[in-house]
This record gives structure tokens, sequence and C-alpha cells, in this order.
């Protein structure tokens, strides 16, 4: 009896690989997934690692001959990012690796310049500066996109503000609003949240610099000895921090944040509230383009949206995957506010849990603001379909108004009942309410056929929607 010959003679656990998102869409091929990518990862630490040399080499700690060399060397194809991820199991960090190996590259152009690589730091100082600098590099890609998006939106509100479209409250119509006011309530929440994020990246993203315990011990000491000491090194370590911020294109702290971690739980959190304000946006436009309502569509793209079963679909991929992003980020956000307590000065285990968690935030608010951009600037709207909505109830729509302008004449009891009455029978029966009202004998004495056709006109009962919209548009 032979035994059973497995499938394929690799066990797919056996097979290296890269994350390629065929498990995540929304960012597969993206801005941000390249700029989120272990090698962009990787990159940034040697681009921290290069930065720290070159302030110190500006305080005279370093020769420059030497930070000039180190830059020119930290690329990351000169290392084996495959070992340096697989020899981080043993240290919990890829930073140990990463400095071997980026101290071996050095050592081999210049043995004198590697003494001066890492000198003085500690792991996470590199691997912080280096999430900032990608959180920065991520941020400003988000930023064109989200700025994109409301510049669309923009125009939308403009060119709609008074395209009549059904209010819906709980699922159900409601009253007229505009579409021109819906826009503009997407475009609000996206300017605020690209204005956040702005700031953020201004003056949110700081460099680590702490050594091994946020002293600076070892930054210190090498600046009071050895053939560069420096005379009097007292403020050395603040020169430092600030000379690092320089040299990245980030902010200096007050203090070290090893074990401080507001500025990841910020930038999450910052990163929650964006997706938050494009998946808004992605349900409304789900629900507006079922079939039976018809009031948008996405642009179309060919090939795009296609089911595998049913020809005749065409699905709405883009605010799928906004959403799709936006119910996950919030979730990742999370993890890194629990990981905000970080024991003594250096966390074992919370300070590691941060990393898959904050990548997940910044290429899936990437990729959702770069689909968002494709949705907003494409979007297919049709006001035909939205007035034949808001005509489906036979003037229901308004009954609020009329209830409105029948209280003052028969007290706000009767009118609240004869509407009442009034609208119950015209859902029952399918008759308009016009028809209904009409045929009643006590607003025939207040009102005549003209007056209570124009009482039931949508159009005029958008209340403030049009000033609102413009009030946004003008800021």
């Amino acid at each position: 009896m032979t035994s059973a010959v497995p499938f394929s003679l690799a066990s797919p656990a056996a097979v290296p690989g890269t994350d390629s998102g065929l498990l995540s869409p929304v960012r597969a091929g993206t801005p941000a997934e390249a700029a989120t990518a272990d090698e962009a990862w990787l990159q940034a630490m040697l681009d921290a690692e290069a930065a720290l040399v070159r302030a110190q080499a500006a305080l005279g700690t370093v020769p420059p001959e030497a930070a000039r060399t180190i830059t020119g060397l930290a690329r990351r194809e000169h290392l084996d990012l495959a070992e340096i991820a697989r020899s981080s199991r043993e240290t919990a960090n890829p930073v140990v690796a990463l400095v071997r190996s980026f101290t071996a590259v050095v050592a081999r152009h210049s043995p004198e310049a590697a003494e001066y690589v890492h000198r003085g730091s500690t792991s996470q100082d590199i691997f912080d500066t280096g999430t900032m600098l990608v959180a920065a590099r991520v941020l400003d890609l988000l930023l064109a996109d989200l700025d994109a998006v409301a510049a669309a939106l923009r125009e939308l509100a403009a060119e709609h503000r008074d395209t009549l479209l059904v209010g819906r409250t709980v699922a159900l119509h409601a009253v007229p609003t505009t579409f021109g006011l819906k826009a503009a309530g997407w475009l609000a929440p996206i300017e605020a949240a690209a204005d956040r994020l702005r700031r953020l990246r201004a003056g949110g993203l700081p460099v680590q610099l702490g050594g091994a315990a946020g002293t600076l011990a070892g930054y210190v000491e090498y600046a009071r000895t050895g053939p560069h000491a420096l005379p009097d090194p007292a403020g050395y370590a603040r020169e430092l921090t600030a000379r690092y911020a320089v040299e990245c294109g980030l902010t200096a702290p007050e203090l070290p944040w090893h074990a401080a971690r507001t500025p990841v739980a910020a930038l999450a959190a910052e990163l929650a509230l964006a997706t938050g304000a494009l998946g808004k946006i992605a349900v409304d436009v789900q629900s507006m383009a079922r079939t039976e309502v018809g009031e948008v569509a996405e642009p179309a793209v060919a090939g795009r949206g296609v089911s595998s079963a049913m020809p005749h679909k065409r699905n709405p991929v883009l605010a799928t995957l906004i959403r799709s992003a936006a119910l996950q980020v919030p979730a990742y956000a999370g993890v890194l506010a629990q990981a905000m307590l970080s024991e003594d000065e250096r966390s074992a285990g919370a300070w590691h849990a941060e990393w898959q968690p904050l990548r997940e935030c910044l290429r899936l608010a990437g990729g959702a603001a770069h689909a968002a951009r494709e949705l907003a600037a494409g979007l297919r709207v049709y006001p035909e379909r939205m007035r034949a909505n808001l005509d489906l109830t036979g003037g229901l729509v308004v009954s609020e108004r009329l209830a409105a302008v029948l209280a003052p004449v028969l007290g706000k009891a009767v009118a609240k009942e004869l509407m009442s009455e009034a609208s119950a029978e015209a859902a029952a029966s399918g008759r308009p309410l016009a028809e209904i009202l009409g045929a009643s004998p006590v607003l025939g004495r207040h009102f005549g056929a003209e007056a209570l056709a124009g009482l039931l006109d949508p159009a005029g009962y958008t209340g403030a929607a049009g000033p609102l919209t413009d009030a946004l548009l003008k800021r």
C-alpha cells in the first residue's frame, strides 16, 4: 500500500513570500502601500541612522567625511532584507540585525567610518524615528489625495446646490434636501480631517532620541571622550535632538518618548477619523447606487465591478474598498491606544505590538483616500432619479411642512391629527397626499388648490440647505 502523494511537495508554511495585498485590495498597488512596504521601512531606518550621524557631525562629535560615507551607503539595496527579518526573531526587533549588517557594509568601504554607525544609539531610537519618517511620507501622499477629494466634493456641492434629493432618516424617506448639501456634508469632515493631519504632519511627528533608557547617556559620553570630544558638552543632548529633527524633517520632542506613546496613538486616532470621513461617503454611495434607487453611480471603468457569476452586475468597487478600510482602521487604532500602557523606560511587548497595526492604519487610510479621490472626481449623479424617488410617497415627504403651516390656523393638536390621518390614508391607499387633503372641507376653507399645491412642492421645503451649502463653500 502506497501513501498518498501530496499535491505540492512544498508546505505552504515553508514557502517564503511577501505581503502583496491579496487580502487587502484597498491598498494593493497604491502609493501608500509602496511607502509602507518592508523595503520602505528598512530605508527609513537607514535614513534615521544617516540623519543621526550627520547631526553628530554638525555638532563636531563625528568626522564630516565619516558622516558623508555613512549617508552615501545608507541604501536598502546594500542589505539582505529577508535575512534581517529572520534575524530579528533573535532580538525581538529588526534594528540590531540592521546595524550589524550596515556596519559591515560601511566597514568594507571605510573601517574608520564604520566606527560611527549607530554611535551612542539604541534600537528604539532608530526604529521610532524610522516609523515617523514612514508616517511623514504616507501623510504627504494621504493629504494630496484628501485635498483632491475635497476639491471634487466642492465642485459637486456647487453644481448641485439646488438639486432636489430625498433626505432619509432611519433608512426611510424623511424630508426634502439637496444633493449639494449632502456633498457639503461629505466635504466638511474631509476638510477637517485634512486640517488635523496637516497640523500633525507639521508638528506632531517627533524624532526619537533617548539612548538606552531615555537619558541620552551614550550620546553625551561620546561627546565627552575620544578624539572628537567637545570641550564643554553641556546642552549637547538638546542640541543633538534639535539637529537630528532638522536632518530628518521631523519635530524635536521635549523628552524622549520610549515609553510615552502618545505620538503613535495620536497618529492612529487621526487616521481613524480620516478613514471614517471617507467611509461615510462610501456607505452613502453604496445606498444611493442600489438598483432600485439609482441616484448615483461610480465612475465606469472597463472590467471594474464585474461579478464572477452575474454578467449584468457592476458592483460599487471603490466604495466597497473605502468602507472596508474605514471598518478596520479604528480597530487597529484601538490596539495602538492600548499600547500606551508601556511599563518602565521601555516596554517588553507593548512597543513591539504597535508596528504592524500602525502600518495597517497608514496603508489602509492611504489606500482609502486614493480610492476616494477617483470616486469623488468621477461620481455620476442622476438628478432625475433623485426627483423621481422624492415623489415616490406622493407628497408625504412634506407632511411636516403642512403640519407646521396648519398649526397656527387649526391649532397644533388638530393640525397634527389631521395630517396624521391624511398621511396614514395616503400610505394605505396609495393616493397622493394632495388629493386627500384637497378633499378635506376643513382645509378647503383656508387653502385653495393652487396654494395647497405650492405647499406640497418639495422644492419649497429644503429649509436652509442652499445657504448652508454656500456657507461651507465660502470657507
